[in-house]
């Protein structure tokens, strides 16, 4: 870390995604180059991983809720799961063969979701690697996915601006929302209040959309 507080690579430039842990400990960083970096906040800003890959673009990183893991995405269709703790490769994942834009761990950390440029969702087991099912639906480009704190539910946002609602148990699209026909850069759920799952996006045309309930507007 620097005297402003920044995170610096060997490279300027290099940093394309990032991810926070939950607790705010550990930062992570994917690069042009396929590189995976891995910093503790707690620890002054200190580089404790660097995970290397195949040397595609890291286009996508997520950190599982309790730290332990890291996942990456990649402009060649790549998916990787790294152990945090030990520093090694746990998975390098099948069934994308096209860019990958999101990476989202579930919140107990069993089930990764990847999406990208394949319209296709794909979940995987994290501990054994295991692709267990893929969601299909989206006509475009998937650009973000985000678990709701249960983990009943998967939200997921595209170019052609269409937003899609998942049960996991389902395995199914419970609900698609189209506010525009341009594309959602992010989606994300709202903290949870009692019952009430609500989520918000936000995307090309510059707004922010908010919807009160998972299968509602």
């Amino acid at each position: 870390m620097d005297k402003e507080g920044r995170y610096n690579g060997n490279k300027a430039g290099e940093a394309w995604a990032i991810a926070l842990s939950e607790d705010g400990q550990y930062l992570g960083s994917t690069s042009y180059d396929g590189r995976i970096n891995i910093w503790d906040v707690f620890a002054n800003g200190a580089k404790i991983r660097e995970f290397e890959t195949k040397g595609s673009f890291g286009m996508a990183i997520d950190l599982s809720l309790d730290g332990r893991f890291t996942a990456s995405g990649h402009e060649n269709g790549s998916v990787y799961i790294f152990s945090n703790d030990t520093g090694r490769l746990l998975h390098s994942l099948p069934g994308l063969v096209n860019s990958v834009r999101s990476v989202a761990f579930s919140p107990g950390g069993k089930l990764l979701a990847a999406a990208g440029h394949s319209k296709v969702i794909a979940l995987y087991d994290v501990s054994s690697g295991e692709q267990v099912a893929n969601l299909l639906g989206h006509g475009a480009w998937i650009l973000s996915l985000d678990w709701s704190d249960t983990g009943e539910f998967l939200l997921s946002g595209a170019f052609d601006g269409k937003l899609k609602v998942w049960s996991i148990d389902q395995r199914a699209c419970v609900a698609t929302h189209t506010e525009t026909d341009m594309a959602l850069w992010s989606v994300k759920w709202l903290p949870k209040i009692g019952r009430s799952e609500g989520f918000a996006t936000a995307g090309a045309n510059r707004s922010i959309s908010l919807y009160r309930e998972a299968t509602g507007g």
